[in-house]
C-alpha cells in the first residue's frame, strides 16, 4: 500500500479563521473610572484638592484664594518630609525617624557653625551628611539585619531624639544671632519676590522710609511682592519634580517600585534588592536633612525642642496617605505626596480662617485619612 505524503493545510481546510479575542467581564463605567485611577494615583488627591479649595472658596469669599501662598510657606517642612516618606513607603516601608533627622540636623547645622566656628556652607554641608547617615543606618539594619521597617526607624527616631538633646544640651540658638552672623543657615525662609522687587526699585530709585507697604501704584510689583514665596517652597516644588521624573523615567525609579510591588520578583528579575533599599533609605535621610534646613529658615531660629521632631513623623505618613501612596507598596505618585501635604494645609487654612474648633480640623483630616486608604483597597481590586 502506497503512502500518501502528509498534507497538513488540508486540515485547516474547514477550520475558523477567527483571531482569539477576551472580551472584558466588566465594562462599566465605574470599572474604567477605577482602572483610570489605577493608572494614575495622584489623580485622587488632585481632584480632592480643587474640590477643597473650590468649596472654601464659596465659603469664605475671595479672601481665602490669596492666602494659598501661605498654605505652601506652612507646609513645605512637611512637604520635604512626606517626599522621603513617600520614597520609603514605595518599598512598602515606613519610616518613623524623618522628623528627628530634621530637627537633629537642623541642630548640626548651628552648633557647627556657632560651637566650632566653621563657614555656615560647610556646617550645611556636614547636616546634610549627617541625614544621608542615618537613613543609611536605617537601610542597613532593615537590609543587613532584617529588622522590620517599623521597629528599625522606631528605634532610630529614639536614639536621634535623644542625641539632639544631649549634643544640643537643650540650647536653642537666636534668631537674631543666626541672622547677623549666619543669615545662610536661614535662606530657605528668605522671599524670593521680595528681595526681586526691593532690588527691581532701588534700580529705579525708590526706596521706602519703613516697611514697603503691600499697594502703591505699581500693580505687577505689588502682586509679585504680595506672592510670599519663599526659597523653601521653591525647594520643596523642585525635589518633587526631580523625584518624579527620577522615579518614572530611570532604572532606579522602577527597581523601587518592583521591590515595593514584590521582593522576591524583583530579585528574580535581576534587581539588587538590598542596594536599592540602602539607597532609598540614604536618600530619604538626605531629604529629610534639606527639611531640617528648611526648619531653619521657617522658625528664624535652631531649636533641639521643635515639635516637628514628635509630629513630623505622623504629619509626613497623614500627606503620603492621602496623597493616594499604597501603605502596601509599589504604587502612588510622588505628585501625591504633594498634594496630600497641600490638601492638609488648605483644610488647616480654610478652617481656621472660618473660625472653626480646631478640633474639627483633626477629626476631618482622620476621616480624610481612613477615606483615602479605602479608595486603596478599592483601586487596588484591578490588579486582582
Amino acid at each position: 500500500m502506497a503512502e500518501t505524503p502528509d498534507n497538513y493545510e488540508s486540515g485547516l481546510k474547514d477550520a475558523s479563521q477567527n483571531v482569539a479575542s477576551f472580551d472584558s467581564a466588566d465594562t462599566s463605567v465605574v470599572t474604567r473610572i477605577q482602572g483610570a485611577l489605577h493608572k494614575t494615583p495622584s489623580l485622587v488627591p488632585l481632584i480632592v484638592l480643587v474640590c477643597a479649595i473650590m468649596i472654601f472658596t464659596g465659603w469664605l469669599g475671595p479672601r481665602f484664594l490669596p492666602q494659598m501662598t501661605l498654605v505652601f510657606q506652612q507646609i513645605q517642612i512637611v512637604g520635604i518630609l512626606a517626599l522621603a516618606q513617600t520614597l520609603v513607603i514605595l518599598t512598602a516601608g515606613i519610616d518613623l525617624s524623618v522628623g528627628a533627622i530634621a530637627v537633629f540636623c537642623s541642630v548640626i547645622m548651628g552648633q557647627f557653625t556657632f560651637r566650632y566656628g566653621l563657614p555656615p556652607a560647610v556646617a550645611v554641608a556636614c547636616g546634610l551628611a549627617a541625614g544621608a547617615a542615618i537613613g543609611a543606618v536605617s537601610g542597613w539594619l532593615v537590609t543587613r539585619v532584617r529588622i522590620p521597617p517599623f521597629i528599625a526607624t522606631l528605634g532610630v527616631w529614639q536614639i536621634v531624639l535623644a542625641a539632639n538633646y544631649i549634643y544640643s544640651k537643650n540650647e536653642t540658638i537666636r534668631a537674631r544671632d543666626i541672622r547677623e552672623e549666619a543669615p545662610m543657615l536661614q535662606w530657605l525662609g528668605l522671599k524670593p519676590n521680595e528681595q526681586f522687587v526691593t532690588w527691581f526699585e532701588t534700580l529705579r530709585g525708590i526706596t521706602y522710609e519703613r516697611i514697603r507697604p503691600n499697594d502703591t501704584d505699581q500693580f505687577l510689583l505689588d502682586l509679585i511682592w504680595q506672592t510670599k514665596i519663599t526659597y523653601g517652597v521653591l525647594v520643596m516644588i523642585g525635589l518633587t519634580i526631580v523625584l518624579a521624573y527620577v522615579l518614572r523615567s530611570t532604572a532606579w525609579g522602577r527597581h523601587v517600585y518592583a521591590v515595593g510591588d514584590d521582593p522576591e520578583a524583583a530579585e528574580l528579575a535581576g534587581v539588587n534588592v538590598k542596594r536599592t533599599l540602602m539607597s532609598v533609605y540614604m536618600l530619604a535621610g538626605l531629604i529629610a536633612a534639606i527639611a531640617g534646613w528648611s526648619m531653619i529658615g521657617r522658625f528664624a531660629s535652631v531649636s533641639p525642642s521643635a515639635s516637628t521632631g514628635l509630629e513630623g513623623n505622623i504629619e509626613s505618613i497623614t500627606a503620603v496617605v492621602i496623597g493616594g501612596i499604597s501603605l502596601f507598596g509599589g504604587r502612588g505618585s510622588i505628585w501625591g505626596a504633594f498634594f496630600g501635604a497641600v490638601i492638609v494645609g488648605v483644610f488647616m487654612l480654610g478652617l481656621g480662617m472660618a473660625g472653626v474648633n480646631p478640633q474639627w480640623t483633626f477629626m476631618l483630616i482622620g476621616t480624610l485619612i481612613i477615606v483615602a486608604v479605602a479608595i486603596d483597597q478599592w483601586i487596588r481590586k484591578v490588579t486582582t
